[in-house]
């Protein structure tokens, strides 16, 4: 039988080890990023003269402002939209009585499995033919699109966990669908709505395979985009791709470091009653 003392200390290194995991290439990335420009650094070793510089060439080189503001575009056409429609739909699948509610439900579901590589075609054709080729509606529209299954899934699930006994009272008082839906369940579900819509400000930030196929011009693409100007025809800068990565990167770092709380908390939710 194993003491609480030798339980903390494993818990303790397993999490030690998943940090280090998690963090080591980030430090080896930062390193590299700080080495002299055009050389190739191996492993995590800091540099005797840490050329600064390199953000701010990478910054130049890839255009990085432009990429950022097309991006922040892009995120506010996503992630509102998303959220907003995937939390309306989650309520009525969860709380209300929908009409073919489990029909709708398991083709969302099927909408989980679909790679975006299987319907990249499709969607080339169905951008041209709607005339948005080349805009960023062309990336807005299909995102939307793609993320909501996740979405409803997500906010249904955390309807489900909802208090029957909330929703009898309001009835009771003589508030609507709508209100009870605005005035109590909206505000419980804060926590689920913020980790959402971390999660999908990370996929659109991070988005690369729809911005390259639709959109021709790498000013509207997303910051993503920007990693290959450090691709040339014989080989790639190492030290500015790792100094641009660093750079989009820490705007999803941010964004989790001010969330992680409602994140952490709408994980656990429904854990303990």
């Amino acid at each position: 039988m194993r003491t609480p003392a030798a339980q903390r200390a494993t818990r303790t290194a397993i999490l030690l080890a998943l940090m280090l995991f998690a963090v080591l290439p980030l430090v080896s990335m930062f390193t590299t990023a700080l080495a002299a420009p055009g050389s190739s650094p191996q492993g995590i070793s800091w540099p005797a003269d840490p050329h600064w510089h390199n953000f701010r060439d990478a910054w130049s080189a890839a255009n990085f402002l432009a990429l950022f503001r097309s991006s922040a575009l892009i995120v506010l056409g996503v992630v509102p939209a998303t959220v907003a429609m995937a939390t309306a739909a989650g309520y009525a699948l969860a709380q209300l009585k929908v009409p073919g509610g489990k029909a709708i439900y398991a083709v969302l579901l099927v909408g989980l499995t679909l790679p975006v590589e299987a319907l990249i075609t499709p969607l080339y054709y169905n951008i041209q033919s709607l005339g948005l080729l080349g805009t960023r509606s062309a990336i807005v529209l299909p995102l939307i699109g793609l993320l909501m299954p996740f979405g409803v899934f997500w906010m249904r699930a955390h309807f489900l966990g909802a208090e029957t006994a909330l929703t009898e009272a309001a009835k009771i008082d003589g508030a609507g669908t709508w209100q009870t839906f605005r005035r109590i369940h909206l505000p419980l579900a804060t926590p689920a709505l913020s980790a959402l819509s971390v999660l999908f400000f990370l996929a659109t930030w991070n988005q690369y395979l729809l911005p390259l196929v639709l959109v021709d011009d790498p000013t509207k693409r997303t910051v993503a985009g920007g990693l290959g100007a450090f691709q040339g025809q014989y080989g790639t800068d190492t030290v500015l791709l790792c100094a641009g990565s660093l750079l989009i990167i820490l705007p999803s770092l941010v964004i989790f470091l001010l969330f992680q709380r409602n994140f952490v908390k709408a994980l656990l939710q429904g854990a303990v009653k």
